[in-house]
């Protein structure tokens, strides 16, 4: 892992340019040394040389010129070779003490291309190089010529030195060399180490803090120990932390805003992307979608997240990319959908619908029209009854005191049915403008349903209903106003049993909820239409559209349960089809 890392990388980058930069150096000394000793060596063989020919060419006495010259050479490690005459070779002679190196024939030295210059230019000559002293033995020589003049005659003294003295003080160097250049290493790994460290430890922070930050952690700091470039690196990220800081709020104050503004929406607002999947919704919107859920049977379908018309009005917004509107009903409802496309840059990324609930105008432009007609039908006919055996009675049609009893029965009967019809619409206004008193009281919720619905026993048995009842906690307390509850109770319970054909089932069934009580009636009768779902909870509601006497009541009984459930703070609602059956449910927090 350090040849990933910057210290490693820092490290062999120093070590390979102070080992390359040793090893040229090296090189250069070791040849320079060489050099060195070997021309430092052929100068003091060329002086010693020189004096010798000197003493030999003065001296008269050859005896005593030659100890002269042997005494000379002694100290030096070198083999000494005097001609006084080239043309004479008897004149040779060869120090007696020759340090281990071989005596050349004059014919070497003629042999030469180098040495024999010494003989025909008459000056010095010095050569380095392998020398044969016969033909088994070379040797590895630093020869010195010096010309001299014997009694008129051409003569020369050769020096001769091995090349291992040399060698060896060049090997010493070497040693020398490489033991310095080793210690270079070591000391330049201590220092690069040393050096990358100092530089890496704030990048490492600066990792860390560089990790945090992607973590979300915007408020991370990076210390600032060094006012170089890594200090004013260390500033620019804090800058750069303190700016995202700075960024992400804005973008999620503005994101919460507009969530807010979307939540707090009456429409209801879906955005698509650009294969039709959607992307975001907010709550009237999540309602649309639970409706079209139930519409579907409580099972979701791949691709049908949405109703068809939406999905056409989709593919039709991304062919033509521009605005498209329908409408839908939905369990009752009725929805303008507005949808327009939504562009990245020029390209369409997808869609955005607003779904606007028209099922409020929609109701008041029918209640404004059905409401006088509704009234005057109730009240048409008792009136006209009252009317017709009044005129019986006065005409003396009814004859008999029976027929007298019986009209006069009708009659009564008619004018308790009028009084019902006022005393509800009063207790409805009354509920509508707020003046509802209620008589709170603790209730075991088992009982409490047990009671109402075995008032429904004998209706149920001879229509030939099954009644289910179901409660998910039978030890649990409500506080309720009991009358009114059952009031609603009674009023759907009633409505079910009377709607739901022979060998139906009419179930009540109680759910305890953390925050409240669920009550719902289930029955699998006729249904309600879907066109009449909206209005279910108005007044003079009839799902008898024949409106015949016996069967229906006045209509006010839905509306009135709705007051009473909303007194207690709670919401009621309905779901339906047409021919399964229906389910009221209200809710008491």
């Amino acid at each position: 892992m350090i040849w990933r890392s910057v210290v490693g990388k820092l490290w062999l980058t120093i070590i390979l340019l102070v080992a390359f930069v040793l090893f040229i150096l090296t090189t250069l000394l070791l040849q320079f040394f060489e050099d060195f000793h070997v021309e430092k060596e052929a100068e003091e063989m060329e002086r010693l040389a020189t004096k010798v020919a000197s003493v030999i060419e003065k001296y008269d006495d050859r005896d005593q010129a030659f100890d002269t010259a042997w005494e000379i050479t002694d100290f030096y490690p070198t083999g000494v070779m005097v001609i006084e005459n080239v043309e004479d070779p008897s004149t040779i002679q060869y120090s007696p003490n020759s340090h281990g190196l071989p005596k050349f024939p004059l014919s070497v030295f003629k042999g030469d291309e180098n040495l024999k210059e010494v003989f025909t230019s008459q000056r010095t000559v010095v050569k380095q190089g392998e020398v044969a002293a016969d033909t088994a033995s070379r040797n590895d020589l630093l020869i010195v010529g010096v010309p001299m003049q014997v009694g008129g005659e051409s003569g020369a003294v050769f020096l001769y030195q091995s090349l291992d003295v040399i060698a060896e003080t060049t090997r010493q160097a070497r040693n020398l060399i490489y033991i310095s250049a080793g210690i270079a290493i070591v000391l330049t790994t201590i220092f690069a180490f040393f050096l990358s460290t100092r530089i890496t430890a704030p990048l490492r922070k600066m990792r860390e803090a560089a990790t945090q930050v992607a973590k979300g952690k915007f408020d991370t700091k990076v210390p600032m120990v060094t006012h170089d470039e890594i200090g004013e690196l260390s500033v620019a990220f804090n800058r750069m932390g303190r700016q995202l800081n700075n960024y992400v709020t804005a973008l999620n104050q503005e994101k919460e805003q507009l969530s807010s503004i979307l939540s707090s929406m009456a429409d209801g607002v879906i955005t698509f992307d650009k294969t039709g999947a959607i992307l975001s919704k907010n709550p009237p919107a999540e309602r649309f979608l639970k409706a079209w859920y139930y519409e579907q049977g409580m099972q979701e379908e791949p691709g049908k997240e949405v109703p068809e018309d939406i999905h056409s009005l989709f593919s039709l917004v991304v062919m033509q990319e521009r605005e498209q509107l329908t409408e839908v009903e939905m369990q009752g409802r009725s929805w303008v959908i507005v949808m327009t496309p939504l562009y990245n840059k020029s390209a369409i990324r997808g869609a955005v619908a607003v779904l606007r609930d028209m099922t409020e105008e929609r109701r008041l432009d029918k209640l404004r029209k059905d409401f006088i007609a509704n009234v005057s039908h109730e009240l048409r006919t008792p009136i006209a009854m009252l009317q017709g055996y009044s005129e019986a009675i006065v005409d003396d049609i009814a004859s008999s005191d029976e027929e007298k009893k019986e009209v006069a029965q009708i009659i009564y009967d008619e004018s308790l049915r009028m009084g019902r019809l006022v005393n509800e619409l009063l207790d409805l206004a009354r509920m509508e403008a707020g003046h509802t008193e209620l008589y709170y009281t603790e209730i075991n919720l088992y009982d409490f349903g047990q009671r109402i619905l075995r008032k429904f026993s004998g209706p149920a048995r001879d229509r030939e209903v099954g009644l289910r009842y179901y409660v998910s906690d039978h030890d649990q307390n409500l506080s309720i106003d009991g009358d009114r509850i059952e009031q609603v109770l009674t009023n759907l319970l009633d409505n079910a049993v009377r709607h739901t054909p022979k060998g139906g089932e009419v179930s009540l069934i109680i759910t305890v909820l953390s925050n409240g009580v669920q009550f719902d009636v289930r029955d699998t009768g006729s249904g309600i239409p879907e066109e009449d779902l909206p209005f279910v909870f108005e007044r003079f509601y009839k799902a008898d559209k024949a409106r015949t006497r016996g069967r229906s009541g006045t209509g006010l009984g839905l509306a009135i349960a709705r007051n009473i459930v909303e007194a207690h703070h709670g919401h009621i609602s309905v779901h339906s089809k047409d021919g399964e059956g229906t389910t009221f449910s209200f809710f008491i927090p």
